[in-house]
């Protein structure tokens, strides 16, 4: 019998992990044709069926449970040992992919990613940024940006801003015209700048004060996916955007935007870097993490 190589053996966790040939040949960097070959040549060596596949569907057998549960522990003290050697010598390698919003990816290459590359240039980041909230171990990441709300339960969750506020905005123009909302009812009244979440429902204003919490469904003839264009629109007199005042600041400062509704506005916890609580953390990943706590 041929000996598998860590290469078809670390293949096979991938498609068991993610559950799909397509995710984890994506995550590999190979063809998807060329992972099923590898998977089917070693399902020959071994003599035994691995994965059960069907047209949508992939899961391992109980051959492949038996082997994945004695596997995969291997293969992650081989990874820290691996890392425990780059780390001696000062230089954590590999790819990091880390996912998140654009403007939560904008901070980061603002804050942290200058100095990282600089000090670790040995490590590739691979930064995509997607306006969805995924599983980002199953989509093989290491890491995901989100703000502090949005992270699950289960992960580990390091601060790179501090809370924040959403804000009520328009330009001084629009105001002139159409009056100042004094209470978040008032909304209602006025042409708002909606916006769409990349899962396609169009976003509910969110406000609290004192307790009381209200979310309302503004009307508006206009709709976007993108905070700097409804910040945009809004200084040009187009209506009224509900945006992050990081984002907006620059625009309040110089005067184009005035901010509203600011007792109704509380903060909200402000962007984490978050990771698995249940795998191993890559040098790099720890590195960046490293890099991350002395710019935040």
């Amino acid at each position: 019998m041929a000996r598998p190589t860590l290469t078809d053996l670390a293949a096979l966790v991938a498609v068991a992990e993610h559950r799909s040939f397509r995710k984890a040949a994506d995550m590999l960097g190979v063809s998807r044709s060329s992972l099923s070959h590898a998977i089917a040549a070693l399902e020959r060596n071994l003599g035994a069926w691995l994965l059960h596949r069907t047209t949508r569907s992939v899961a391992p057998t109980e051959a492949g449970e038996h082997l994945l549960r004695r596997l995969t522990p291997v293969l992650q003290d081989l990874d820290q040992a691996l890392d425990a050697v780059a780390e001696d010598g000062g230089h954590p390698s590999s790819t990091l992919r880390i996912n998140g919003g654009e403007e939560a990816m904008r901070q980061l290459l603002r804050l942290v990613v200058p100095v990282f590359l600089r000090r670790y240039p040995q490590v590739s980041l691979d930064l995509v940024t997607d306006g969805r909230l995924i599983d980002i171990v199953e989509q093989g990441f290491d890491a995901g940006l989100r703000l502090a709300e949005a992270v699950p339960q289960d992960m580990i969750a390091v601060p790179l801003s501090e809370d924040f506020r959403f804000l009520a905005v328009a330009a001084p123009t629009y105001l002139a015209k159409a009056g100042q909302p004094l209470t978040p009812e008032d909304l209602r009244q006025h042409q708002c700048i909606r916006q769409r979440l990349p899962i396609g429902k169009l976003y509910r204003w969110e406000f609290e004060r004192h307790g009381q919490e209200i979310a309302i469904d503004v009307s508006g003839a206009m709709t976007l996916n993108h905070t700097m264009l409804m910040i945009e629109a809004a200084a040009d007199g187009l209506g009224i955007a509900y945006v992050p005042e990081t984002a907006a600041r620059p625009w309040l400062e110089a005067g184009r935007l005035i901010a509203l509704l600011e007792d109704w506005s509380p903060p909200v916890g402000g962007l984490r870097l978050y990771y698995s609580s249940h795998r191993h953390v890559p040098a790099s990943l720890r590195a960046f993490i490293d890099v991350m706590k002395g710019a935040s």
